[in-house]
């Protein structure tokens, strides 16, 4: 970040001494709080942990019933030949089930749960129901135990969320101080679920937090490194998904297919929003009431398992079995389109289950397909590279898709691909689409999320810049009001950042404030009202608005070369 030395230069009259920013200023504003912040992070992570390895097993509990009716915790797949066509009613009985449970329990357990989490942060202080910390895990292990194409990360981010926000109003803290345990939970519960500690902290700080310090920051990241280690002796080590090994990859012929792939995962990114809402949108437009809208999903569910069973529940094991280069040909289109079909048309019932673990399968599939077309770099490589790219123009999220497709492959040498082709993708729904997957449900209630971050313009500026100054220095005994503003403390420094003011005036209720020498109290240097803060805005609006040309092309060219283009000259 630069400053502008010209718009920076102090007032001739100022004191040399306060053209240096004050001793009390620094890089961040967090205090010795983040400790015990931290501390109970810590705890957090450790609980999330073990609430992420129960509805794993509530997961394979349920699929276990549904599709092979028996009491087990074995991690399976749904795909079970031997059901034939009644399948088909399993993932409407799960529908049902789970209809019920938001009509009379709660709503808030409808959908995939990150914008749920969004709401609450923005909305609500952070507050989460404690039931939702219950029916959330239950009803999602429902949804996919009975067939449902989600992940389990969505609904163990807001359940996590949920033991993280519950904590925090059992203590005595600020609502933002309750939003970082809030996302505490949510990053270790991620963290836990996928072995993913730096992409569950990224996701915090890109999707979550709203904010960029040191103080959400290093509770949350201590958080999701607690659930990483406990989940070791838990969940097992990572990686996730063992992948072949894959060499640098960095020619002109391969960075340009990892272009095409992110420009078409950006493609498939913006169509599997806008089919999500499309569907949405038709179940609104239902006579009934919404808590049917899952059986319905699940009956839509049921058929396209008949077609691909691959596509039905989590499909940890089909994603393997892609990024491997084990499946191929034909079969991956049907796989694509059966689970884009039932998971947008499900997803838009309002049925309880996350977007992850469906992205990575749809998004390896495009690769599979794309590596038909695309140089041969081994097996498996495009449909690891898709599935970041993916994530990127879905989740509107570039860094975690990044550094979430290494942490589960653990091939550090698909970074530049993934760089390249994750920005592509994200780049194109930026472009295209207003708001990502995750933003429109919160938009489609109400209220607008921005999801991006700068440096506050009132930080940058400080008072000596934008204030009214005397034409000489003013005794305050000669001016009351100012006096009496002196003994209530209600004074601005010249050398202050414009953000402290502001915040000074908004605590004390008032719109204008003596601008005095920090030395001599007594010395009225001028006045900072509303009109001069707004000076600060339209600062910012012509950095961001105004083009100009620094060096004109004139005195670039050569001599020459400007006199055959000038013939006066």
């Amino acid at each position: 970040m630069t400053v502008d030395s010209t718009r920076a230069a102090p007032p001739a009259r100022l004191n040399p001494k306060f053209t240096r920013a004050p001793k009390e200023l620094g890089d961040f504003t967090t205090n010795v709080r983040v400790i015990p912040m931290s501390v109970v992070a810590v705890l957090i992570g450790v609980l999330c942990c073990f609430v992420a390895s129960v509805l794993l097993r509530l997961i394979a509990f349920f699929t276990n019933v549904f599709y092979f009716q028996r009491f087990s915790l074995a991690a399976v797949s749904p795909a079970n030949p031997t059901l034939g066509v009644v399948s088909v009613l399993l993932p409407v009985v799960g529908g049902l089930i789970i209809g019920l449970m938001a009509r009379f329990g709660s709503d808030r357990i409808r959908g995939h749960g990150i914008p749920e989490a969004i709401e609450s942060i923005l909305l609500r202080g952070s507050r989460i129901e404690p039931k939702v910390a219950f029916l959330k895990p239950l009803s999602s292990a429902i949804s996919i135990g009975s067939g449902g194409p989600f992940g389990a990360e969505g609904p163990i981010i807001m359940t996590g969320g949920a033991f993280g926000s519950m904590l925090g109003q059992l203590l005595r803290v600020t609502n933002a101080e309750r939003k970082t345990l809030l996302v505490a939970g949510a990053a270790a519960g991620m963290s836990a679920t996928f072995a993913s500690p730096v992409a569950a902290a990224l996701l915090a700080v890109e999707l979550l937090l709203f904010e960029w310090k040191p103080r959400s920051f290093i509770p949350v990241a201590l958080a999701s490194a607690t659930a990483a280690v406990l989940r070791v002796p838990m969940l097992g080590q990572g990686p996730l998904f063992v992948v072949p090994h894959h060499a640098v990859i960095s020619g002109p012929k391969a960075m340009g297919a990892c272009v095409a792939c992110g420009l078409l995962a950006g493609v498939l990114s913006a169509l599997l929003t806008l089919s999500v809402y499309a569907f949405e949108d038709l179940f609104h437009r239902l006579p009934i009431h919404w808590m049917w809208w899952p059986a319905i999903g699940g009956a839509v569910i049921g058929m396209g398992g008949l077609i691909r069973p691959n596509a039905l529940g989590v499909g940890y094991d089909v994603i393997e079995q892609l990024v491997q280069g084990h499946l191929l040909g034909a079969g991956l289109v049907a796989l694509l389109v059966v689970k884009w079909v039932i998971w947008s048309v499900s997803l838009g019932s309002g049925t309880s289950g996350g977007v992850l673990a469906p992205l990575l399968i749809m998004g390896a599939a495009l690769g599979g397909c794309e590596a038909g077309w695309f140089p041969n770099l081994g097996p498996g490589y495009w449909q690891v590279i898709s599935m970041g790219a993916i994530l990127g123009g879905t989740m509107r999220s570039p860094f975690t898709g990044i550094i979430f497709v290494l942490e589960l492959t653990h091939d550090i040498n698909l970074m530049l691909p993934l760089l390249l082709s994750v920005t592509c993708a994200h780049a194109f729904t930026v472009l295209l689409l207003k708001r990502s997957i995750l933003t429109e449900k919160v938009s489609r209630r109400g209220f607008h999320v921005t999801r991006e971050y700068e440096a506050e313009p009132t930080e940058t500026i400080f008072v000596r810049e934008v204030m009214t100054e005397e034409a000489s220095p003013t005794p305050a005994s000669l001016l009351p009001d100012v006096a009496n503003a002196q003994i209530r403390a209600v004074v601005a420094f010249a050398d202050e950042s414009l953000r402290s003011v502001v915040n000074r005036m908004a605590a004390l209720g008032v719109t204008v404030l003596p601008v005095v020498d920090r030395l001599d109290r007594t010395r009225v240097l001028g006045k900072i009202d509303l009109h001069d803060l707004l000076k600060a805005r339209v600062r910012h609006l012509k950095d961001e608005q105004h083009r100009e040309r620094v060096f004109p092309v004139a005195r670039l060219m050569p001599s020459l070369l400007r006199s055959l283009t000038n013939p006066r000259s």
